[in-house]
């Protein structure tokens, strides 16, 4: 079982900032396509952020230019920084890994990732 461990989540006010962090294994950080995606209550799950395995990030659109994603590869773990928020960013946010395909190619669906953090709950006031 790979185990991701996010943390970071909490409440802020409309047009706030928060970070999160998701700590993976060694062998998942640096091979694997990584993600963060979010489910908000009653919807869909949706990408956030999506990183592949050559280094690629592709923003969801509704995130772009206020969330920025980082790595800190001596400490295997992903940051998402989000910044500007809006009560619409509430939702319960997973980091999500998954094994690269042929030609380490990575899937583009949200729903796709085989492994998940536990996921850690982001609410934002008006």
């Amino acid at each position: 079982q790979i185990q991701l461990v996010e943390s970071g989540g909490g409440s802020v006010q409309s047009g706030g900032s928060l970070i999160l962090s998701c700590v993976a294994p060694r062998d998942i950080y640096s091979r694997y396509c990584l993600g963060w995606v979010r489910q908000a209550a009653g919807k869909d799950i949706e990408s956030v952020v999506a990183i592949e395995t050559k280094g690629a990030i592709t923003y969801g659109d509704s995130v772009k230019g206020r969330f920025t994603v980082s790595r800190d590869n001596a400490k295997n773990t992903l940051y998402l920084q989000m910044n500007s928020m809006k009560p619409e960013d509430t939702a319960i946010y997973y980091c999500a890994a998954d094994e690269p395909g042929s030609g380490d190619s990575c899937s583009d669906r949200a729903d796709e990732y085989a492994h998940w953090g536990q996921g850690t709950q982001v609410t934002v006031s008006s």
